[in-house]
């Protein structure tokens, strides 16, 4: 390990490489993370982009500039240029992976300050340049987290055109991330499929490892129903399937406004969206096209909030576009949902299926199909609201014992650690080496 001025061993200085951070919602590995590691004893510095996730604009009180310091819970936060979009347009995307990619690799690297290890995470790809860089300075090993499956996050988003450009595109993104996982020292990914599928990408098993996520546990935790806020959001006297996150292409939310226009005839059921995204002009005019007037839009609401909100549904929703490469994901509104203490409607395949039924936390129905996602509507509004609450206390229960942060945290500590060890062994080796070179 290394070595403090006195003599004892310390814990290494990592550097967090991500293109968000907080306060930008959903980013649990960046705050959470750090704070986890800095209580245990070691020295966290972040390299991120100014915020603007989800909406594509700065937030309040931050302007964009060359670059910017700020401590966050005790943790220094160096923020670099970024090109801010998160429409629809393929360029516009393009470019805002590409300017943090440019920046991080150039002004980040020249301010961030030295580190042991470098921590990877967070899409796109592009982020690994200035991974790559901070290792050939410091000889720090990467630990490189992988939380969307590329190419095909990219190839198959419907940003991008079809056929031999798409091919292309999707030839050069595959070289490009084979170079990265060659050069990472351990990756980490999400679920076991996403294992499988990057060892049959020729990446070898001992290199990998499952890091499962976790949620925001200061913040999404079992509360009260604020019947004053059911009754602002109009979720009073209703049972509220409740949507909350961004409105994108992968979450496939046409399904879930076609489901609720299959079940308007059942005065109860409510289906909530809340949160904002490229594809909420188009939701809203499906819903007002079917005539879904049991379909509730409401506005993005702050990260803090969300735990109320979450309290007030009687089933939280979750889907996915049916893709073969999102049978390996589990999106993160999963854990949020587990650790709400809520049950879960799930329309999804794969890990994240199996994930839901083995915590016995909801009903799982294929994605991409309205039909059964409307007939699991109607199956769990029917149930007893004892059998709704023992769901969602499994789901809970199984959050704590499987995915926490502490549970994450221990597995990120061990692994941090022996890349330690074996980045202190081997300037040693080299000496012993050459000692036996020269005799």
């Amino acid at each position: 390990m290394p070595r403090s001025e006195s003599g004892a061993a310390r814990k290494p200085r990592v550097i967090f490489v991500t293109m968000t951070f907080d306060p930008e919602p959903g980013n649990i590995r960046g705050l959470p993370l750090a704070r986890w590691l800095a209580g245990r004893g070691y020295e966290v510095r972040v390299l991120t982009a100014f915020p603007n996730y989800p909406v594509g604009r700065l937030y309040p009180g931050y302007r964009m500039r060359p670059w910017m310091r700020e401590v966050m819970d005790g943790v220094p936060v160096l923020r670099v240029p970024i090109y801010p979009s998160h429409d629809t347009s393929a360029l516009r995307r393009i470019w805002t992976y590409l300017s943090f990619a440019l920046s991080a690799a150039t002004l980040g690297v020249a301010l961030v300050g030295r580190g042991d290890l470098v921590y990877l995470y967070d899409p796109p790809p592009t982020n690994g340049l200035s991974a790559l860089i901070l290792k050939l300075l410091w000889r720090a090993p990467v630990v490189h987290h992988i939380g969307d499956l590329w190419p095909e996050s990219a190839t198959d988003s419907g940003f991008l055109p079809q056929g031999r450009v798409n091919r292309l595109i999707k030839s050069v993104l595959g070289a490009y991330c084979r170079f990265l996982y060659r050069r990472a020292d351990v990756i980490t990914v999400l679920s076991p499929g996403f294992k499988r599928i990057l060892m049959e990408r020729g990446v070898p098993e001992a290199k990998l490892r499952v890091v499962y996520n976790w949620a925001d546990e200061e913040t999404f935790r079992p509360l009260e129903r604020d019947q004053a806020l059911a009754a602002e959001l109009g979720m009073t006297g209703r049972f509220n399937f409740v949507f909350a996150g961004n409105l994108g292409y992968f979450q496939g939310l046409d399904t879930v406004i076609r489901a609720a226009a299959m079940v308007r005839d059942d005065p109860r059921i409510q289906v909530v969206v809340v949160g904002t995204g490229a594809l909420e002009g188009e939701l809203k005019a499906l819903a007002a096209e079917l005539r879904a007037d049991n379909v509730r839009f409401v506005a993005r609401r702050e990260i803090w909030e969300m735990p109320r909100i979450n309290a007030l549904a009687d089933v939280l929703l979750v889907h996915l576009k049916d893709f073969p490469f999102m049978a390996v994901t589990i999106p993160s509104k999963t854990q949020v949902s587990l650790a709400s203490g809520r049950p879960v409607l799930l329309g999804a395949r794969g890990d994240v299926a199996d994930l839901v039924e083995n915590a016995g936390a909801g009903v799982v129905v294929p994605p991409e199909d309205p039909a059964a996602m409307a007939a699991a509507m109607r199956r769990m509004a029917a149930l007893p609201a004892g059998e709704l609450e023992r769901m969602g206390g499994r789901g809970r229960e199984y959050y704590l014992e499987h995915l926490s942060l502490d549970v994450a945290g221990r597995e990120m500590d061990q692994i941090f650690e022996v890349l330690a060890r074996r980045r202190l062994a081997a300037p040693a080796a080299r000496r012993a080496q050459r000692a036996l070179s020269d005799s």
